[in-house]
C-alpha cells in the first residue's frame, strides 16, 4: 500500500472513529461462529466492536486481535475494550500485506470491507493463509466490482479510502483466494450490484478454509 493511500485511510477513518456512522459493508461476525479457546483476528478492526464480541465468544482461554492502520480507530478500540473490562484482546497497527502474527497461530480471520483497500490483495490473502492453522477459516465481508475500475481511480488514494476504487472483479477475487491456497470457498451472502463512486460494486460475505486436502 502506498504512503499516500495509508495517509488517506488514516485521515478518513481516524475522523470517523468518534462518530456513530456505520463503517462496514457486511456482517462477517454474524457467520464467524467463534469457539471457546480459539485465536481470532479481525482485519480492519475499526472501533474494535467485533474484536470484543470475538473475545467474549472465545472466553478466557482464547484471544482476539484487531489489526488496523488507523491510529484513531486503534485508540478508540483500546478505550472501548478497557471500558468494558475485556482483557483477552490486543490491537495492533499494521498493513494487511504483512501481518505481525506467527504462522499457523490463528483459528479464525474475519474482516469487513477492508481488504479492498489493499493495493496487493494477493499478498493479503497469502498472509491470511500463512497465519491460519491447518483447518482454520476466514469469514470476510467485502466488495467486488462488476467491471474493472479505471486506473485513474485505482491509483487515487482518496477514492481507495472511500471503499470502492480498490475493488477487483469477482473472478479476480476468487482467483486470488485459490492461488493463496484456500479450499471450500463459499458465498454466504451476496447483494445486487449498486452504484458506488464511479463504478458498480457488489457486497458479499465469503468463507474459506486452510486445508492441505
Amino acid at each position: 500500500m502506498s504512503t499516500e493511500t495509508i495517509s488517506a485511510i488514516n485521515l478518513r477513518y481516524s475522523e470517523l472513529a468518534e462518530t456513530s456512522c456505520c463503517l462496514s459493508c457486511g456482517g462477517a461476525i454474524n457467520h464467524a461462529e467463534a469457539r471457546p479457546g480459539e485465536v481470532c483476528v479481525d482485519l480492519g478492526s475499526g472501533r474494535g466492536n467485533d474484536v470484543i464480541r470475538l473475545a467474549e465468544a472465545v472466553g478466557a482461554e482464547g484471544r482476539a486481535v484487531g489489526i488496523d492502520i488507523s491510529e484513531g480507530m486503534l485508540k478508540k478500540a483500546e478505550r472501548n475494550a478497557e471500558k468494558l473490562g475485556v482483557k483477552n484482546v490486543a490491537f495492533l497497527k499494521s498493513e494487511l500485506e504483512s501481518l505481525p502474527l506467527e504462522s499457523g497461530s490463528v483459528n479464525l480471520v474475519i474482516s469487513n470491507c477492508s481488504i479492498n483497500h489493499a493495493r496487493d490483495k494477493q499478498a493479503v490473502w497469502n498472509e491470511v493463509h500463512r497465519i491460519l492453522a491447518e483447518g482454520g477459516r476466514f469469514v470476510v465481508s467485502d466488495i467486488y466490482s462488476t467491471s474493472e475500475v479505471p486506473e485513474r481511480y485505482r491509483t487515487d488514494p482518496a477514492a481507495v479510502a472511500e471503499c470502492w476504487a480498490g475493488s477487483v472483479e469477482r473472478e479476480v477475487y476468487l482467483d486470488e483466494l485459490a492461488r493463496a491456497g484456500f479450499r471450500e470457498v463459499a458465498v454466504l451472502e451476496e447483494s445486487k450490484p449498486y452504484e458506488k463512486g464511479a463504478v458498480q460494486v457488489v457486497s458479499w460475505t465469503i468463507r474459506g478454509y486452510k486445508s492441505s486436502s
